[in-house]
Parts: C-alpha cells; sequence; structure tokens
C-alpha cells in the first residue's frame, strides 16, 4: 500500500485552485460593469456634441445682439439721431417717440437709415449672413447652404431711462431662438448716454 504524505495532498489542491479561473457569474458581472461605463461614456459623447453644435447658434445669438447695440452708439455718435429718438417707439410710457420698433421683431437687414431694429427694415432683405459651402465644399457655387436667420432667430431691442439719470438709457437686447426642440435665450444689457 502506497503511503500518502498529507503535506503533499494540500499542495495538490492549492495548485489546481490557482488555475481555475474566473466561473460564469464573475464574468457576466465584470461584462455588465464596463457596458455601464461604456455606455455612460457614449451618452456623455452624444450630449458634447449637441451642445458643440449649439454653439455656433449661441455665437451668431451674441454679434447679432452686439451689432444692434453698436448700431444704436454709431447713431448717436454721428448724431444721425437725437437723443429723444433713442428709444423705442411705444416704450414705457406707450408714447417714447423713438424710432426702435418694440416688441421682438425679426432678424433683418438694416433699411436705408441703417439702424437696425426701426421701422425701415421691414422692407429690407432677410438677413442670410450664413453661407457656407454646400454639398460640393466650395464656397461661392450654385449649391452652397444658406440659413435665413429670421426663421430662427427674433431680436427685441428695449431702451428705457434709467431711474434719477436723465442723460442715461439701459439697453436690453434679447435673442430667442429654437434649435430642435430646444428654445434658447442671448441677452444682452448695456447703457447708452446722451453724451458721446
Amino acid at each position: 500500500m502506497e503511503r500518502i504524505d498529507k503535506s503533499d495532498v494540500g499542495r495538490r489542491n492549492t495548485r489546481n485552485h490557482r488555475h481555475r479561473g474566473f466561473t460564469v457569474v464573475e464574468a457576466l458581472v465584470s461584462v455588465v460593469v464596463l457596458s455601464f461605463g461604456v455606455l455612460s461614456l457614449a451618452g456623455v459623447y452624444t450630449q458634447g456634441i449637441v451642445f458643440a453644435g449649439m454653439a455656433k447658434w449661441d455665437y451668431i445669438a451674441q454679434k447679432k445682439a452686439e451689432a444692434a447695440v453698436e448700431t444704436i452708439f454709431t447713431a448717436r455718435d454721428t448724431q444721425l439721431l437725437t437723443w429723444a429718438q433713442i428709444q423705442n417707439v411705444a416704450g414705457t410710457s406707450g408714447t417714447d417717440g423713438g424710432v426702435f420698433l418694440d416688441g421682438p421683431q425679426p432678424l433683418l437687414d438694416p433699411g436705408p437709415d441703417g439702424l437696425i431694429g426701426t421701422a425701415d427694415d421691414i422692407a429690407a432683405i432677410p438677413d442670410t449672413v450664413i453661407i457656407g459651402p454646400g454639398p460640393d465644399n466650395v464656397l461661392g457655387t450654385p449649391d452652397d447652404l444658406v440659413v435665413v436667420l429670421n426663421t430662427v432667430m427674433t431680436r427685441e431691442i428695449q431702451i428705457v431711462p434709467v431711474p434719477n439719470e436723465p442723460n442715461l438709457r439701459q439697453i436690453t437686447i434679447t435673442i430667442k431662438y429654437t434649435i430642435g426642440n430646444t428654445r434658447k435665450v442671448y441677452t444682452l444689457i448695456s447703457y447708452v448716454s446722451a453724451f458721446a
């Protein structure tokens, strides 16, 4: 009869235990954890792409608001308008008597007076600022993509007097636009004085 050493049996079992590998349950749990992590990253990546696509519209809204404010400053500095005219038509009193239209207006090119947001802008052509290359990737060819902004954005110019300051007015430019299902608002506040 062969004699079995107890210390030898323990070594064989330990050796077999080391090479056993993962169980099916352990593998499934690790796959689930890994899938959750990858899907979370995919969601963050997708959301980043959506926000990056909206960034150009945010930039356009900012520039359109700045252009409106600069129009008002230029009209004051060149004395194209008097101080009494640098107001809304109706404004806060209902009869402010200025030249800037009340309420949200479509984005249009300035009319003959050169001012943004006045009555003669209605006759102007739509503001087609965004012109990009079409499928041929060449700008200036018939297939160029033209985005008419007045179908996407509105601009409101609101000019109100600053209390206790007869020579100072607050200008609030509000650009509203909808991209997909997202409605956004950009607001720019500035001040204009009667003195150039």
